[in-house]
This record gives structure tokens, C-alpha cells and sequence, in this order.
């Protein structure tokens, strides 16, 4: 004899409901389809691609060629010799530059009493006319000529090497678009020679790795080039061309007539007005203002006076007046 124990449902709680009722677990009874992910994938992709190259073709940022000094040397070789012959006597703004580059007296921004580039040191030393100019040649194959002018060159002595230099400098300034091949013969010893030679040597394109000392195929540090190039007037001429120029609000510039970063606009509006604008520490004085005035906008909360400002001019109120007038409503 069998028996057969029936089981009843479990008493579902009250206010709660059983799995048939959850809207979740009930199988799917309308129409079905099928689905390409990998479809919608791709044409997702593309849509957005397209829709990213178009709009960085109409207003992203040109992308101007780097210059270089090979294109300097091919574009602008009068210029170029002209800068090559004041590295070697001296007189460029890299040789007069001061620290972090050389230790050249009386030279560096000054705050007040304070010479800030002084207190930073030499850190990246830099000698242009040897880094730019003898020691690139000496990387060159030997010939008769460049021998016979690096070997007078080392001979000289500083004294020697200067007056040579600084004469073969001031005779390029004198001749229409200081051209080297319309010079007065003078004594100007193994410049002209050597000048020649490094001109012939950046055209070709194999100064600025020598100068930048590239030991591998990636090279990140282009401080020796662009202080060489910077010394010449090529670079301003192009930076002027593109409005970047210091006067022309630069630092909030962008390439040509795109606008840049806006957020530095007070930074860059000191340089625009006195005394800041003819001063030779406009660097060092300009920073100093804005560290002050970046100190004083920190210390709002603590200014007496100024952290009450919002209490007599409740411009905050008008903005945010719908709050003010929902928490009257509220109080009463």
C-alpha cells in the first residue's frame, strides 16, 4: 500500500509577491529579431570618425612644420652666418645669456636685490661658440681649408679669437642684406671660413643632431638648437608672422589668427604696460605680481574687509535669488 504526500504552495508574506508575478522572470512572448553587434559596432565607428576628422579639419589648431636649422640655413644663410660669427665672438644672446646656461657676470632677471637666475645656477651649461660652432665642424670631414681654420682658430687666443670674430660681425652688418660674399676683406682670420663651413653643414641637414648631441633615433632635448636659432632672427620673424611675438600677446596665442589660452590673458597684460613693458627684469617683476596677486586671491577667507565683500555687495543673492526666496517662504 502506497501513500502520496501532496506539497501546497508556501504561504507567500504578505505585501510581497511570488516569482510568477516578477515581470523579469516571465519568458519573453513578443516578436523577436536578430541583433549585429559587431554591425552596429562598425557603423558606430565610422559615424563618429568621420564625424571627429571633419570637425578637427574646421577648428582644431594648424599644425604648423617644425622649424629647423637646416631650413634656416637654406632659407635665411645670410642671417645664419651672421649668427654663427656673433656665437663665435661672443656676443649673442646665448653667450650673454647668463645662468641656467653660462655664468656671465651682471646678467639675469632681478628682483629687486634678489638676481633669481643667479640663485638657480648654472644648470645646463651651454659655450655657443664652441657647442654651435667648433665643435659641429670638428664632426666634419677633414679638408685642406677647414683644417688649416680650426687649427688657426684653437691657436688664437681669446683676445684674437674675439677681434676676429666681432670685426667679421660688423663687417656683415655693413653690407647690403649682410651677405658674406659682398664683405670688404679684412682681418677677420679664420671666421669667414669657418662660418662658411657650418652654413654648408646646416643646409645639409647634419648640424642639428650634432648639435643636440642625439645619441639614439628619439631625442627630446632641443635646448642647444632652439638657443641657436633663437639667436639668429629667423624664429622672430616667424613668430612675429604668426602674432606670437611678446607685444602681440603671445602666450594666449595660438599659430596664425587661432585663439589660444585665453586663461593666461593676465599674465600676459602686464607685458603690454608700464613699467613691465620696457624693463630688462619684466620676467622677474611680472612673475612677482602674479605670485602677489595669486597669494592675495588664496587669502580671501583671512583678508579683513575683503572676505565681507560678499555681505555689502550680495551680488550672490540676485543669482541664487529663487533659493533666498523659497527659504523666506520656508522660515515662515
Amino acid at each position: 500500500m502506497s501513500t502520496t504526500r501532496t506539497h501546497s504552495p508556501a504561504p507567500t508574506r504578505p505585501g510581497r509577491r511570488s516569482a510568477s508575478d516578477d515581470v523579469a522572470a516571465r519568458p519573453w512572448a513578443g516578436a523577436k529579431r536578430e541583433y549585429d553587434l559587431l554591425k552596429e559596432f562598425v557603423i558606430a565607428l565610422v559615424v563618429v570618425g568621420a564625424l571627429v576628422i571633419g570637425l578637427a579639419a574646421a577648428f582644431s589648431s594648424p599644425d604648423e612644420k617644425s622649424l629647423t636649422l637646416a631650413g634656416w640655413a637654406q632659407q635665411a644663410p645670410n642671417d645664419f652666418v651672421a649668427t654663427a660669427a656673433a656665437e663665435l665672438a661672443g656676443t649673442s644672446t646665448s653667450a650673454s645669456y647668463g645662468p641656467p646656461y653660462n655664468a656671465t657676470a651682471d646678467a639675469g632677471q632681478k628682483l629687486g636685490p634678489l638676481n633669481l637666475q643667479k640663485a638657480a645656477g648654472v644648470r645646463i651649461p651651454v659655450d655657443p661658440a664652441n657647442d654651435f660652432v667648433i665643435t659641429p665642424l670638428l664632426t666634419l670631414p677633414a679638408t685642406a681649408t677647414l683644417s688649416r681654420a680650426l687649427s688657426d682658430w684653437k691657436g688664437a687666443t681669446a683676445t684674437e679669437q674675439g677681434k676676429w670674430a666681432g670685426s667679421y660681425a660688423d663687417a656683415l652688418g655693413k653690407v647690403p642684406d649682410g651677405n658674406p660674399a659682398k664683405v670688404a676683406a679684412g682681418a677677420y682670420g679664420p671666421v669667414p671660413a669657418l662660418t662658411a663651413n657650418l652654413l654648408s653643414m646646416a643646409q645639409s641637414g647634419a648640424l642639428q643632431p650634432v648639435i643636440q648631441g642625439e645619441s639614439g633615433f628619439y631625442n627630446t632635448d632641443y635646448t642647444r638648437s632652439t638657443l641657436f636659432l633663437a639667436d639668429g632672427s629667423y624664429l622672430d620673424d616667424h613668430a612675429t608672422t604668426q602674432h606670437l611675438g611678446g607685444d602681440q600677446w603671445g602666450m594666449m596665442n595660438e599659430t596664425g589668427s587661432y585663439p589660444g589660452q585665453s586663461w593666461l590673458w593676465l599674465y600676459t597684460f602686464w607685458y603690454q604696460v608700464e613699467p613691465f613693458k620696457s624693463s630688462p627684469n619684466a620676467d622677474a617683476l611680472v612673475w612677482g605680481l602674479m605670485a602677489l596677486l595669486s597669494l592675495g586671491f588664496l587669502l580671501v577667507p583671512f583678508l579683513p574687509g575683503v572676505r565681507s565683500l560678499p555681505r555689502w555687495i550680495p551680488i550672490h543673492r540676485y543669482i541664487w535669488r529663487d533659493y533666498y526666496r523659497k527659504q523666506a517662504t520656508e522660515r515662515r
